[in-house]
C-alpha cells in the first residue's frame, strides 16, 4: 500500500471520481435505477459539493483515486441532519482502515458545520459497510428521513453528532 490522502474534492477529479461510483456500483449489483448510479450529480460532484454546509473528499493513493465519500444537507428535510453520500471505495481500498478514515473525516467536517445527527442510506447486502457504520455508531430506522430519490437502498441509519 502505498502513501495515502484524503483530501477534498478538486474540479479536476469530477470524471474520475464518477468513474469510481459508477464501477463499484456495477461491481456490486447495484441497480442503476434509484440509486447513486443514476444521480445526475454523478459528474459534477466538485460542483454540487462546492455550497455551503458541504464536502465531498478523495481518497488517493500514488495519484489514484481510489475512494470517495461526502456530506451535505439531508434532501427535502426541515431539520439539522446531513446525510452521508456516496462512500465507495475501490476493491483495492478495502479491507485497509480507509474507509474508518474516511469516516472520522466526514464525521469531523460535520460537527465542524453544526449538524446534530447524520443520516445515510444502503443496501442490505452491503455488510461490511453497514459493519463499519455500526462501528461507528449509527443506528438502524425503520423508515427513510427526507427524500433523496433512492428508493432502492432499503437500509437507513443515523447517528448522533453532539
Amino acid at each position: 500500500m502505498g502513501s495515502i490522502v484524503i483530501r477534498e474534492i478538486a474540479q479536476k477529479d469530477n470524471e474520475v471520481v464518477a468513474n469510481v461510483i459508477r464501477k463499484v456500483l456495477v461491481d456490486l449489483g447495484v441497480p442503476k435505477v434509484g440509486t447513486a448510479y443514476a444521480d445526475k450529480a454523478l459528474d459534477h460532484m466538485y460542483e454540487n459539493y462546492d455550497v455551503p454546509r458541504a464536502s465531498y473528499f478523495v481518497v488517493v493513493e500514488n495519484e489514484k483515486v481510489i475512494g470517495c465519500c461526502g456530506i451535505a444537507q439531508l434532501e427535502n428535510y426541515d431539520g439539522n441532519i446531513c446525510e452521508l453520500q456516496k462512500m465507495y471505495f475501490l476493491e483495492e481500498a478495502r479491507g485497509k482502515g480507509i474507509g474508518a478514515q474516511m469516516m472520522e473525516v466526514c464525521l469531523a467536517k460535520a460537527r465542524a458545520y453544526g449538524y446534530d445527527q447524520i443520516y445515510l442510506e444502503t443496501m442490505p447486502y452491503m455488510e461490511a459497510a453497514q459493519k463499519l457504520y455500526k462501528k461507528t455508531g449509527f443506528e438502524y430506522l425503520n423508515a427513510p428521513m427526507g427524500n433523496t430519490g433512492h428508493y432502492s437502498c432499503p437500509v437507513w441509519m443515523l447517528k448522533d453528532l453532539k
